[in-house]
């Protein structure tokens, strides 16, 4: 299992990650139609960076839940 710290890098690291590829899915949407072929494989790399986001930020509050007397994550 992961430590805290560790656990906080990580959703930090996944968080930028997602926030990249929701802005590259933005400005695709901008140059249609330009580009429209690239629109599923940019949605999947967003939608997968989404889903291990939220994954990982569900571990974050496990984690916090799993140890009484420490403060939950924000």
């Amino acid at each position: 299992m992961e430590d805290l710290d560790t656990l906080k890098a990580r959703v930090k690291q996944l968080n930028a990650r997602a926030t990249t590829l929701k802005m590259n899915l933005h400005d695709l949407s901008e140059e249609l139609p330009l580009g429209w072929e690239t629109i599923p494989d940019i949605a999947a790399q967003a939608h997968a960076a989404y889903r291990e986001l939220a994954e990982a930020r569900a571990a974050l509050e496990s984690f916090g839940a799993a140890r009484p007397g420490q403060e939950a994550p924000a």
